[in-house]
């Protein structure tokens, strides 16, 4: 088992996943001083992407806050982005190159709702988000990310609130503020995110099918265009609250980010 006799700014820790509420996570462990790797697919699936480093695997490159996000193409680069203040993204959503990266330390941050090939023996410290996984199994910490009174909460026995498929009721609005793929096909945009739309307007359109909004409020999230994706898969985000910060990370992810650095913080105290 490795012991961690060394400085935090050492430590080497690979956030699975650059979504919106990653990217939160990925914000607090590198304030924290870590070097951080992020984990993605080839063509992601962020619906928040103004707020999420997840572009930088269309654009090369993607700024969130403070943070600064360099697409790489392996490990050898990582040491350049880091000197230069960045976080790398590499592209390998098996995780095959995990092995050679060697972290101190796994953040599970997909939120896929169920456990896509994690165990909590890839690393020293293994920190899972969201349902689908069971500590100390298949991670050491697990951290609830439902929105309520335990978001946030670490739990290092057993798992988080099980998925209800029913979005948080935000500005009194729940499941109506997701809007989904109306069928197989390649998204096209009709509005932006950042957007004031209206009860009924087409927001974009899936295979030649139109999505309307269903009513008044800010696009904040929406599927980049381009993609074919399947019927039934979220692809936007409409939020009723006229006040809504489309360009910083969420309150929901900040603290879900915090609760990861706690846990991963406690786990390491345990090793020394």
């Amino acid at each position: 088992m490795r012991r961690f006799d060394k400085p935090l700014t050492e430590d080497i820790v690979v956030v699975r996943g650059a979504g919106d509420i990653a990217t939160g996570v990925i914000q607090k462990f590198v304030r924290a001083g870590m070097r951080v790797v992020a984990i993605e697919t080839a063509k992601p699936t962020t619906v928040r992407r103004t707020v999420a480093l997840s572009e930088a695997v269309y654009d090369g490159a993607a700024s969130v806050e403070d943070l600064r996000a360099c697409l790489v193409e392996s490990a050898d680069r990582f040491e350049e982005v880091w000197r230069d203040g960045g976080i790398p993204i590499l592209i390998d959503p098996a995780c095959e190159q995990l092995r050679a990266i060697a972290p101190d330390g796994v953040i599970d941050a997909i939120l896929a709702k169920r456990n896509l090939g994690l165990h909590s023996g890839v690393a020293p410290i293994v920190v899972a988000l969201g349902p689908g996984f069971q500590a100390p199994v298949d991670a050491h910490a697990v951290i609830e990310t439902m929105r309520g009174h335990a978001l946030g909460r670490v739990y290092f026995t057993g798992g988080a609130l099980p998925n209800t498929g029913i979005p948080g009721v935000i500005g009194g609005r729940g499941a109506e503020r997701v809007l989904r793929a109306p069928a197989d096909g390649v998204v096209s945009h009709a509005r932006r995110i950042g957007d004031r739309v209206s009860a009924g307007e087409v927001v974009f359109a899936v295979g030649g099918v139109e999505v309307r909004a269903a009513f008044d409020g800010i696009l904040r999230g929406l599927i980049h265009e381009g993609l074919t994706v399947a019927s039934g898969l979220k692809c936007g985000d409409i939020d009723p609250r006229s006040d809504t910060d489309c360009n910083t990370i969420s309150d929901k992810a900040r603290s879900v980010g915090g609760a990861a650095l706690e846990a991963y913080l406690a786990l390491r105290a345990r090793l020394r």
